[in-house]
């Protein structure tokens, strides 16, 4: 399944629960029901590429209170290693792409996930530790950039009797606006209908548009990225916002294939909990749900490979790129 253009794409599922002895249960946002519930919440790794789709790894989120002295006697109950701390979702994406890079099995070249992923500076700046990598991230709508980078001067003051410098934004300089304003100031001659994927009713389109931003930091220019806006053909339009660190010669066509590729985590979900029971289970330990979850991945990756080996390609990943 290995293509030297695949993508990894991190995104997180919810599997709820009725009791609270299982490992990591908590009352969170469970993304499957679309609500807060009493549930576990496990962040995937998955891979597409032109042979197909499947899921590359897995860790269980742990919620922080999990952590504290009330829970001591549930960490032991579910064998909870006593070394185990919290970590964030996008904490746990970066140590599962680390792993992947220095595995070198799988080759790969692209990066995307959701906000909470693109909204994590510690996810972005692992992604960009990797120069062959690139990302395409979703992005708050209130982000704030600049079209152009703002004129910058030195100033000078004194602290403690010492004469320091610090860089500040020139009194010219226009303050950094929200992708959201920047949308709906974008003239209709500059938004392009393209094909993401076929749906069960026809093909699903939007209307894409892309610029090179200077993305704001507390008001202050930070580095320079692609903003790709995303929104739907009807009369009052729902945007989506994405950034990337592709080169400065990247086409559209390559934002809007990766727009739609996400799409691939999203079948390895509703596959592998359809078809292969992965929410059905009633393990409570932590390594009982590590080995129900690797056992139902193990799973939904040999039935591609059986379909690879019957030569019958993704005709999901070629609707997504064409």
């Amino acid at each position: 399944m290995g293509s030297t253009d695949g993508v990894v794409i991190f995104d997180e599922t919810g599997f709820v629960k009725k009791g609270n002895d299982s490992v990591g249960v908590s009352k969170q946002y469970c993304g499957t029901i679309g609500k807060v519930e009493n549930c576990q919440v496990g962040v995937f790794a998955a891979y597409a590429s032109p042979s197909g789709y499947s899921l590359l790894d897995k860790r269980l989120f742990i919620p922080e209170k999990w952590f504290t002295d009330e829970y001591r006697l549930r960490r032991k109950k579910c064998k909870l290693s006593q070394t185990a701390t919290f970590k964030t979702k996008p904490q746990l994406a970066v140590e599962m792409l680390n792993q992947l890079v220095e595995e070198a099995t799988v080759p790969f070249k692209y990066v995307t996930a959701d906000s909470l992923y693109g909204n994590s500076s510690e996810f972005i700046d692992a992604v960009e530790s990797y120069p062959q990598l690139t990302y395409f991230v979703e992005t708050p709508c209130d982000t704030r950039c600049w079209i152009k980078r703002p004129v910058m001067r030195e100033k000078t003051y004194k602290y403690k009797g010492k004469i320091r410098t610090k860089t500040i934004l020139e009194k010219t300089a226009k303050k950094p606006i929200e992708v959201k304003i920047l949308a709906k100031s974008i003239n209709d001659f500059f938004w392009y209908r393209r094909k993401v994927s076929e749906g069960t009713k026809g093909p699903i389109e939007y209307e894409f548009t892309k610029r090179r931003v200077v993305l704001s930091n507390g008001n202050m220019p930070q580095k320079t990225v692609w903003l790709i806006i995303r929104r739907t053909i009807e009369k009052k339009p729902v945007y989506k916002f994405f950034l990337s660190n592709a080169g400065a010669s990247a086409r559209l066509k390559l934002f809007v294939w990766l727009s739609g590729i996400r799409w691939a985590i999203e079948q390895c979900f509703e596959e592998t909990k359809s078809e292969l029971g992965m929410d059905h289970y009633e393990v409570r330990k932590y390594r009982g749900w590590n080995h129900h979850m690797i056992t139902c991945m193990l799973a939904h990756f040999f039935l591609w490979h059986l379909k690879i080996r019957l030569g019958k390609k993704s005709t999901v990943y070629y609707a997504v790129a064409a």
